[in-house]
């Protein structure tokens, strides 16, 4: 379920990777409490949360923990929504929405540090903070109105002028910034992998290289089936996030599978470790098409942003990131780049996270928007307690809507792509 081609992406993720464990592979028929598919940061926080609770729960991933967005992404536990607090309460209601807020903007983030803290996952895990920065002067109104907000709730942000965002990034490029002292950054893969130990540690079973060819309601119960096992369930939680595929094809049309690309440096030397970020912030720019970055334990640059729509691998495959970084740094251009990679990630047209529970006993969560390491992890949890303790769902439960012309995506974020760099360029975003 984790994509087409079971290759590896060639990211610095995964040359940082131990060995991976023999995870196995179905080879027979199992009975679970709940069935999830996909291995990724939803199903396993998911299968995690469950099994604490003791509940009968299997994962079947097509590839390996992490082999899709949740091991691929640029590395930032990014608090909150796309959409700003005081907009979230108006959309959802006072209670509802105060309860989303409170849970994106806080309870995510503190969740993926407290599980790293629990289960001694080694990530090179950093809560620096994330930083919003601004590239235009129109941008400054918005920010300043989420300080705003975020003040009005006593938040931990603070406001950069054009000379402290300088001082935090090493160049003048950026009108201001604001720092969320509650966000941070992590090596996503092998936090992953931490989670799927921890699932397994906990009680639950996970299979690997084992995709799902069908998914049917037989005698009241799921029936998955395998290419050498089934397993049978009473609940099913799709967790495929971007890489959904036919098995459920109108939740497959129902988000935009966009690419992101990244790529690494050589460690920096001290001169400019010093100089970028040097307290382990992460950084993503406002704007329409920008770009995304971050300095590892290690002193490696990681350079992010949105990429052309199909795989690909090597530094020298995003020559426009790393255009992008000697311009906004002139010193790294003596800097070797060792990796370069992309992977799918899920937009929605609302910009929110959607549940869909559009069988009995049948659950889908999708699309992060970008957020996927504190909104996936919270996800499983919130997944977790509706289904074991039935609480409220952490989003309202809405019908799959297919996106009109899903079949021409990728013409179309093509076309938005080109209008978002020329509203950049213009400075009207």
């Amino acid at each position: 379920m984790a994509g087409p081609s079971g290759a590896a992406c060639g990211s610095l993720y995964e040359a940082q990777a131990p060995a991976a464990p023999d995870w196995p592979v179905l080879t027979q028929r199992v009975e679970a409490d709940v069935l999830i598919i996909g291995g990724g940061l939803t199903g396993l926080s998911t299968a995690l949360h469950l099994a604490q609770q003791g509940v009968r729960t299997v994962v079947l991933e097509a590839h390996a923990p992490g082999w899709g967005a949740s091991g691929r992404n640029g590395g930032q536990v990014n608090p909150g929504l796309k959409p700003p607090p005081d907009t979230v309460e108006a959309d959802f209601g006072p209670e509802q929405g105060a309860r989303l807020v409170q849970m994106a903007w806080q309870d995510g983030p503190d969740l993926v540090f407290d599980l790293i803290k629990r289960y001694g996952i080694n990530c090179d895990a950093a809560r620096g903070g994330t930083l919003r920065a601004a590239t235009a002067t129109g941008q400054l109104g918005p920010l300043r109105e989420l300080e705003r907000q975020c003040r009005a709730r006593n938040w931990p942000v603070h406001w950069l002028d054009r000379n402290a965002i300088a001082a935090r990034t090493g160049h003048s490029l950026y009108c201001g910034g604001l720092l969320d002292m509650r966000g941070g950054q992590l090596n996503p893969l092998a936090y992953t992998q931490g989670l799927a130990h921890a699932a397994r540690q906990e009680g639950a079973s996970l299979f690997c290289r084992s995709p799902v060819l069908s998914l049917k309601r037989t005698g009241g119960r799921w029936l998955a089936q395998t290419r050498t096992g089934c397993v049978v369930a009473e609940r099913v939680v799709l967790a495929t996030n971007g890489y959904t595929d036919s098995l459920c094809n109108p939740l497959r049309r129902s988000i935009v599978p966009v690419y992101s690309g990244i790529v690494a440096s050589e460690p920096l030397p001290p001169s400019l470790r010093r100089a970028i970020l040097h307290d382990r912030e992460s950084l993503y720019e406002l704007g329409q098409i920008t770009t995304y970055y971050r300095v590892d334990g290690a002193g490696r640059l990681l350079m992010g942003g949105r990429s052309f729509s199909h795989p690909a691998q090597g530094a020298l495959a995003f020559p426009y990131l790393v255009a992008r970084a000697q311009k906004v740094w002139p010193a790294l251009r003596g800097i070797g780049w060792t990796q370069g990679w992309n992977g799918q990630l899920a937009v929605t047209l609302d910009h929110y996270p959607h549940w869909h529970e559009p069988e009995p006993g049948l659950l889908a969560m999708l699309g992060y928007n970008g957020r996927g390491i504190a909104l996936a992890t919270l996800t499983g949890r919130e997944i977790a307690a509706y289904l074991a303790q039935g609480s409220a769902p952490l989003f309202p439960l809405m019908p799959i809507r297919p996106i009109p012309f899903h079949a021409f995506w990728r013409a179309g974020t093509y076309g938005c792509i080109l209008w978002g760099r020329l509203q950049d360029a213009l400075g009207l975003s």
